[in-house]
């Protein structure tokens, strides 16, 4: 198995498990992530039962440091999106 799934990787996988054709199976893919960025835009935790949730979370400035130099550089506030797995998902890798 591959370490990083692409969306093609996905989309293949679900034709051959489920039966639908390449195009409904990228339709259907892209709808989903489509919806879960829409609802992350608006502020909205997506929960996904007995897999996780990912939610956007606001970053502080802060003041960071170039390994390389040692510089102090400021890093900008910002919006991050986060993702907490679901506790039954956690218990699959004990």
């Amino acid at each position: 198995m591959k370490k990083t799934w692409t969306r093609n990787d996905i989309i293949e996988a679900i034709s051959e498990n489920v039966g639908l054709s390449l195009s409904d199976s990228s339709y259907l893919i892209e709808e989903i992530f489509e919806l879960i960025l829409s609802e992350l835009e608006n502020g909205e935790n997506v929960k996904i039962s007995s897999f996780g949730t990912f939610s956007v979370r606001d970053k502080k400035l802060r003041i960071g440091r170039n390994p390389k130099t040692g510089v102090e550089v400021p890093i900008t506030a910002r919006k991050v999106v986060t993702f907490s797995s679901s506790n039954i998902l956690k218990s699959k890798f004990k």
